[in-house]
């Protein structure tokens, strides 16, 4: 890439006159820096580095280094290096026909469970630094994340799932769904009915990018982990107890199990659990609790089919069997 690209595409200005006027790769990394490349200074201390390692450019914010010398390295001057880096990438992203998209919690645990290879896609790190180094050095075509700060960054006209694959509920219960797809019934799944929506949009996706996938693999999600217990808090198998604690991180959640436990099952008395003044639509009186321990009390206490637990993690239980159809979540 030219020189004068580089500076129309960051908005970058050059502050000398630079022997060299092209460049041939790119990094944020500067133990990547191969001879010829671009170095993006997101961190000004590792300059020195990029150019012993043969930087011909430098991507800076602010002032050029005093310790720097070296008159033949185009050194490009930006208002911020991440705005610069981003504007970089999509220019790249442009050119390699890559694809963004902003996946929801479920949508993303689903297609991890699901996916029989990953060759193809890539899911994002948090942190921007990374991800721009995966997306302007990786092979992917396709590139995931359930952060939308970091996606929107990225690429404003980021993807999200909006088409689904052909299926439908056969039968189901809160916990388990039978369920057709295509030619296939898939029963007694692992699976809230009304998780299954997310589930089309994830094999959609993996049939409109070819990634092979296996619905055997499907299971609850850490977003939803449905354990049945005993009155000692114990975990127990299925069909063994009338009680089930159910561990949520998110209120959605707790709100449509509600409503289908209310709709399907009239006879089972629901509780929520969740920390002080935690508002949920539909749950008028949620119990709040301040400690774990204050958690445990409450289950002991209380008489219940199903308890909404929200914001705790299952290791709150006295015992965690090692069932890794259930336990072992993505």
């Amino acid at each position: 890439m030219k020189i004068s690209d580089i500076l129309n595409i960051t908005n970058g200005k050059l502050i000398n006159e630079p022997s060299v006027q092209a460049i041939e790769g790119a990094t944020v990394f500067p133990s990547k820096v191969d001879e010829g490349d671009l170095f993006i200074a997101t961190d000004r201390d590792d300059i020195p580095k990029a150019v012993e390692n043969g930087a011909y450019a430098i991507i800076f914010e602010g002032k050029k280094p005093d310790s720097i010398e070296d008159s033949e390295i185009a050194w490009i001057e930006v208002d911020s290096v991440k705005n610069a880096s981003m504007r970089l990438l999509r220019y790249v992203m442009l050119h390699k026909q890559t694809d963004i998209y902003l996946l929801k919690p479920h949508e993303m645990s689903f297609l991890k469970m699901i996916a029989k290879e990953k060759r193809n896609l890539k899911i994002l790190p948090l942190d921007w630094v990374k991800s721009f180094e995966a997306i302007l050095n990786g092979d992917e075509r396709l590139f995931l994340s359930e952060d939308r700060e970091l996606v929107e960054i990225i690429d404003p006209e980021y993807k999200t799932l909006d088409e689904y694959e052909d299926g439908y509920i056969i039968n189901d219960t809160l916990f388990r769904t039978t369920f057709r797809m295509g030619e296939f019934v898939y029963q007694d799944k692992e699976l809230a009915p009304f998780h299954l929506e997310h589930l089309l949009k994830v094999v959609h996706l993996c049939k409109e990018y070819q990634i092979p996938y296996s619905i055997d693999r499907v299971r609850y999600t850490k977003h939803f982990l449905p354990i049945f217990i005993d009155g000692n808090l114990s975990s127990v198998s299925r069909g063994s107890s009338y009680k089930v604690a159910i561990f949520c991180d998110n209120l959605e959640d707790i709100k449509r199990a509600k409503e289908y436990a209310k709709e399907q099952t009239k006879w089972t008395k629901s509780i929520v659990l969740t920390p002080p003044k935690t508002k949920i639509e539909g749950v008028d009186k949620p119990i709040w609790f301040e400690s774990v321990q204050e958690a445990r009390d409450i289950l002991r206490k209380s008489h219940f089919n199903y308890a909404f637990i929200y914001s705790l993690d299952r290791d709150m239980l006295n015992e965690i069997k090692n069932d890794k159809s259930i336990f072992e979540i993505i």
